[in-house]
């Protein structure tokens, strides 16, 4: 593919950028209904236990009624925009569940309660002025300045809802804290009208947010078309996720100067002077593409491992490295940590492993955290072929007077599937039980969702997109807008790191190593929270915590 230089200062030649990646759609074929599975994933909408469908490839309405025995009519309620749009592949549908549900009197009362709204206030202190964004509309405005819809109307005379892009809306101040902004904002226009006051370029490390280093160059290598590779489509959506990130932030005023290089098939089309002279070099993915680029610029500022957590081998030998997402052995310790905050002096811990499996490097890992911890726990082994008989010499370790706190030392699907199976049977024994496992628990398809909220699990993570934040949704919105599909996660960890560390330099430059582990910031999917051993590169340990409640909620707690 080459060397491919974006400036990222106009929406126009990034929607160039995007037609000349995205391929032509295959040639038409014979037409053929792909079946439909009925998802494991529940939601509550209004009181109710909807399912949460992702709409596959040639999927209809009539197949999806059917599979899960509802109406289209149903379907159009709880997904109003379908009726009007379409199905869409990977659009996300809201399907109400139609076998008897048993509901809850806080959930049958928040059914019932009158809604309440807080008025916004209206006293208007000064005004400031908004210009339109392409995906905006009032609602996302007057939430990003934390006053009313109606506020904005008033002090704009509008008759109707309806925006168009690059109009200038008047905002209304409403707080004291407008008020420093604007005084902020005035400070900085003052520092840079007497050029005379500017801080020397030493103290400016110390201001990065006011004095950023407005262009930041980055080298961008990808494996985009591997022959025979079904992840270049991965590779791809983590593409469109940078590239949106660079949009968003050329937006703020921080331009961006992105070569992409396609490295796959053991192509390396990068040149020593390139690495060297950019700010930031993104991937590439494996940990043996990475050592290439250590051989070719060993003095490279920095180099991001970018999807794989199994490349932290090369911090220890690379102090410009900085490994992204977080590797599997701190998830294990944070979750063996997360037991230990939890646990009182009236509670049992169970750690439960799988008699006769072959020993593997995460089972190692887990124990091994467990132990670091220093609390009492009670082991228990047993293999599958003893599944049916477990419940009563497992029932024996436990309490009635406390909490359970189960951990699965184990990531085999079928083990995993049993022990929950197993530990849900006695709940309805009336035992506390919160079940503790590892992240690949959720990706299990045989494990019935309804399982994981009767035990409580308790997951700790690296990765994790909550679709009520708003700022998913804006991203969601501007992406399909942008691309016409739905965003993965490789496009959710795309735009996440390069709208971080695009960032970091920005404010900081050559200072970063500095900064990078005082400057801890929660993104769409990732938590950066960057750290070093002398010598060494550097590490997210950002953890994300997540806890399935008995009522069906799935609650970030951090």
């Amino acid at each position: 593919m080459g060397n491919i230089v974006l400036k990222t200062f106009s929406r126009l030649l990034l929607a160039f950028i995007l037609t000349a990646f995205i391929p032509a759609a295959a040639s038409a074929q014979e037409y053929e209904s792909t079946p439909v599975t009925i998802s494991k994933d529940k939601v509550r909408v209004d009181g109710k236990i909807c399912y949460s469908h992702v709409v596959l490839e040639r999927q209809t309405l009539f197949s999806i009624s059917k599979a899960y025995n509802v109406s289209i009519e149903e379907i159009y309620r709880y997904n109003p925009s379908v009726k009007e749009e379409g199905l869409k592949k990977n659009s996300i549908l809201i399907i109400p569940v139609q076998d008897t549900q048993t509901v809850t009197a806080s959930e049958k009362a928040a059914e019932t309660a009158p809604e309440t709204k807080t008025a916004a206030p209206e006293t208007q202190k000064a005004e400031r002025i908004h210009v339109v964004k392409w995906f905006e509309d009032l609602d996302v405005i007057a939430e990003k300045y934390g006053v009313s819809v109606e506020a904005i109307m008033k002090a704009n005379g509008l008759k109707g809802r309806k925006l168009s892009k690059k109009q200038k809306l008047v905002i209304p101040f409403t707080s004291e804290i407008d008020d420093i902004v604007e005084e902020a904002a005035a400070a900085e226009t003052e520092a840079d009208e007497v050029q005379e006051e500017v801080p020397a370029e030493e103290d400016k490390a110390d201001f990065g947010w006011l004095f950023p280093n407005r262009e930041v160059s980055v080298s961008l290598l990808l494996p985009l078309k591997a022959t025979g590779s079904s992840s270049s489509q991965n590779n791809m959506d983590f593409y469109s996720g940078v590239l949106l990130a660079t949009y968003d932030l050329a937006e703020e005023g921080v331009k961006t100067e992105l070569s992409v290089y396609d490295v796959a098939d053991g192509n390396f089309p990068v040149t020593k002077e390139r690495l060297e002279s950019s700010d930031l070099v993104i991937g590439p993915i494996s940990s043996g593409d990475l050592g290439r680029v250590f051989d070719t610029a060993p003095d490279a500022k920095a180099v991001i491992s970018p999807l794989d957590p199994r490349a932290e081998s090369l911090v220890a030998t690379h102090g410009n490295m900085i490994q992204a997402p977080v590797p599997h052995k701190l998830q294990y310790e944070d979750l063996a940590a997360w037991i230990k905050e939890d646990k009182k002096s009236t509670d049992r811990v169970i750690v439960i492993t799988e008699k006769g499996a072959r020993a593997n490097e995460a089972v190692s890992l887990m124990t091994a955290a467990i132990d670091s911890t220093g609390i009492s726990y009670s082991p228990f082994s047993y293999s599958i072929l003893e599944g049916r008989n477990v419940t009563d010499p497992l029932t024996r370790l436990m309490t009635e007077n406390g909490t359970n706190r189960v951990l699965i030392a184990s990531e085999s699907e079928a083990f995993v599937n049993d022990v929950v199976r197993n530990l849900n049977l006695l709940i309805h024994k009336k035992l506390d039980i919160v079940l503790y496992a590892p992240s690949k628990i959720r990706s299990f398809e045989t494990i019935e969702v309804e399982n994981f909220h009767n035990t409580k699990l308790h997951v700790s993570l690296g990765y994790y997109i909550d679709y009520s934040d708003k700022k998913v949704m804006d991203f969601i919105m501007k992406y399909r807008a942008l691309y016409n599909a739905e965003p993965s996660q490789f496009a959710f960890q795309g735009y996440d790191i390069a709208n971080y560390f695009i960032r970091l330099f920005s404010r900081y430059g050559d200072r970063w190593p500095s900064k990078i582990d005082s400057e801890e910031m929660s993104m769409l999917q990732s938590t950066f929270k960057c750290s070093r051993k002398e010598d060494q590169g550097y590490i997210n340990t950002g953890v994300r915590r997540i806890v399935y409640g008995n009522d069906w909620s799935v609650n970030q707690v951090r």
